[in-house]
């Protein structure tokens, strides 16, 4: 199986075979597992290390005291969490699982070595950063531009092209591990709402859930109902000129 770094950092530009091995090295530490549903960090604590997410799914999330809670990013296999660690002293979130996770810490010092030596890496890393800042701004112009439908649809669409470009996707599906609780935690709604608005996209054909497994049969049909671009993205090889 492809490294989930790798992969995903190839969709900015192709790596050199020493970069590939200066990741997997860097990557190879003890992996720690989270069940389902635990915190991986909590809100006030010090990080202490990079978090790589192997597989399985977590978020990163708020919460007030009464207990609600807002799901502000989602991690998929190939993620980094934590990059705050070199310049913060708490946590201003938490991260928690979804679904179980593996993943590996990397200490700072070994990471700040590495983006010392490996330039077309250290390009890859800003590529990855400016994404998660893009794709937060298309989550906020989704809870305050978007009506419920739209909402889930653009939602979906994300996954769909974060999925794929990660080797997840097979025949238009993937695995689900999102609960209706959990997506109204990421688009603002009530769980109810959540629920009559699936209905609503299995009715019009655009979408299938069938326990954790939800598949798309029309994606650009789905992408038109979400006015979904999928550019914020930046998934087509913006860096192929940094090529090894």
């Amino acid at each position: 199986m492809d490294h989930p770094l790798i992969a995903k950092l190839e969709q900015f530009s192709r790596l050199s075979d020493e970069d590939r091995r200066t990741l997997e090295i860097l990557t190879e530490g003890p992996v720690r597992r989270f069940a389902s549903r635990a915190d991986i960090v909590r809100e006030g604590e010090a990080p202490r290390a990079v978090r790589l997410i192997l597989s399985g799914w977590a978020c990163r999330y708020k919460q007030l005291p009464n207990g609600r809670r807002q799901i502000v990013a989602l991690f998929l296999p190939g993620d980094l969490c934590d990059h705050n660690v070199f310049v913060l002293s708490e946590m201003d979130h938490s991260i928690g699982t979804l679904s179980p996770v593996a993943l590996v810490e990397i200490p700072p010092p070994a990471f700040e070595e590495m983006m010392t030596v490996r330039p077309r890496v250290t390009r890859a890393l800003w590529w990855e950063s400016l994404v998660n800042a893009a794709t937060q701004r298309e989550w906020i112009l989704n809870l305050g531009g978007r009506d419920a439908v739209e909402r889930l649809a653009h939602l979906f669409c994300e996954l769909f092209y974060r999925l794929r470009g990660i080797g997840h996707m097979q025949d238009g599906g993937c695995d689900l591990p999102l609960t209706q609780t959990d997506l109204a935690e990421v688009a603002g709604l009530t769980p109810v709402h959540v629920n009559r608005t699936l209905q609503s996209l299995r009715r019009q054909g655009l979408l299938e859930l069938r326990g954790r497994r939800l598949t798309i049969p029309d994606l650009p049909a789905l992408e038109r109902v979400a006015s979904f671009n999928p550019n914020y993205l930046h998934l087509d090889r913006v860096g192929a000129r940094f090529d090894a």
